[in-house]
């Protein structure tokens, strides 16, 4: 009880940069660093898009979950248990990649991880409004999205730069990958002791029983029909499933892309290559974007900036078209890379900022996590689909499928309620 007493004196500065690290590092690893290590590995583009897209699910359907994290044990609790849970499927992942039938075993690994971080995220939010009073909330709301792009930058640069030097150096890509998985495995076992030594318990407040006792009374058939009896909701569904869809294609694929030999149609990049290209110079151009992106919302409004936030995301899956006709040497494929990740950090932050400011009433909370589970179908399913199309058409006219998907979404942005008062609120974000 005493160490409890001490821990929850502790700054935020101490648990918060880690929480949200921690948070990026399984959703990073799960959803875009396995389809490099399974093209790594030989696996064909058709089976990586389509079972690595099946392991958004349990991002989808979080909510139903939800009100049990929220109200069965302590958020604390539930922390240190994904936690140590996630290291030993990572260390799983790293183990069955030396085995003969490692597709099914990695697989099965990261389906349970992928639930097991959709969990954390659940009880990580909800820690994070227990621990922390409004104003250091408000705060700390840059920092954990500091730290949770600090977790993209080693997974997709660190790790995967890692893999693909080993491979030169040993010469085998399993051992190279396990490794690599390794790392993350022992990193998440050290986070998981440091925050089982310093977090503190905020749930021993007597606010928090209330709190659960509110939750428990809560209808959720009350929570989802309010959310469906949304003005123009269908056109609100449509833009959701919709306005990612392209790019929920190119994300599959894009490093696949890099990866595969000429002869298949890709550009032939080593491993390393990629995780410099992504990892670094693309992530830092994906931040700049979301930056710029907050700024923009902030001066002109949603309404005005939400279709031309668009055009800046979906006009540079273009460069695609072109890699993929023209071959370009890899000095052109770092620029090129970097501004579609910059317009993919503008349309990103519109799109995310019209979940926040759809989601409103007594269940912000519950709407906003509906909004994001459908977000994440609708990068499940075209991502599911996305392998087995380029297969069939090639890179060329895979891209321009892509480019073309996005049309759709962008068309919804014109029917969208957004009403007169947006702007001005989207101001004080």
């Amino acid at each position: 009880m005493e160490a409890q007493t001490k821990s929850s004196s502790l700054s935020p500065w101490f648990y918060v940069p880690s929480l949200y690290f921690v948070q990026g590092i399984p959703y990073m690893i799960i959803n875009v660093v396995s389809t490099i290590l399974y093209k790594r590995l030989g696996v064909d583009n058709a089976q990586i898009t389509l079972w690595t897209s099946f392991l958004y699910l349990p991002w989808v359907i979080k909510m139903f979950w939800g009100p049990f994290v929220d109200t069965f044990s302590t958020k604390r609790r539930w922390l240190l248990t994904t936690q140590f849970a996630m290291s030993g499927c990572l260390a799983l992942v790293a183990l069955s990649l030396q085995l003969p039938n490692f597709f099914f075993i990695s697989l099965a690994a990261f389906a349970v991880g992928a639930f097991i971080s959709a969990t954390y995220d659940i009880a990580t939010d909800g820690f994070y409004m227990l621990a922390l009073n409004p104003g250091q909330q408000a705060f700390f709301v840059g920092i954990r999205t500091f730290f949770y792009r600090l977790a993209m930058l080693f997974c997709t640069g660190f790790l995967v730069i890692l893999a693909g030097r080993l491979e030169k150096t040993t010469g085998n890509n399993p051992l190279s990958w396990s490794i690599a998985i390794g790392v993350a495995a022992v990193i998440f076992a050290i986070l998981f002791a440091f925050h089982a030594l310093i977090l503190p318990a905020p749930e021993s407040n007597p606010q928090t029983n209330l709190d659960n006792k509110t939750v428990q009374n809560v209808s959720w058939v009350d929570v989802f029909s309010s959310y469906f009896k949304q003005h123009k909701v269908y056109i609100i569904l449509l833009f959701i499933l919709f306005y990612r869809f392209g790019e929920a294609m190119l994300l599959k694929l894009a490093s696949v892309f890099l990866l595969d030999k000429t002869a298949a149609g890709g550009l032939g990049l080593a491993t390393e290559d990629v995780g410099y290209i992504y990892g670094t110079f693309g992530l830092v151009s994906l931040i700049c974007g979301g930056i710029l992106g907050g700024i923009l919302i902030s001066k002109f409004g949603l309404k005005k900036s939400l279709f031309p936030m668009a055009l800046s995301l979906n006009l540079p899956n273009l460069f695609y078209v072109y890699m993929a006709v023209a071959k370009p040497p890899i000095q052109f494929v770092y620029p090129l890379v970097s501004i579609e990740q910059f317009g993919y950090g503008i349309g990103t932050t519109a799109f995310m900022v019209y979940l926040m400011y759809i989601c409103k009433g007594e269940y912000k909370t519950s709407h906003y996590a509906i909004s994001t589970g459908l977000m994440a179908l609708g990068m499940m399913i075209p991502g599911a689909i996305s392998g087995t199309i380029q297969q069939s058409v090639g890179y060329p006219l895979f891209f321009t499928i892509v480019f073309l998907a996005t049309i759709p979404g962008m068309l919804t942005i014109f029917f969208l309620p957004l009403n007169g008062e947006e702007g001005k609120q989207q101001k004080t974000i």
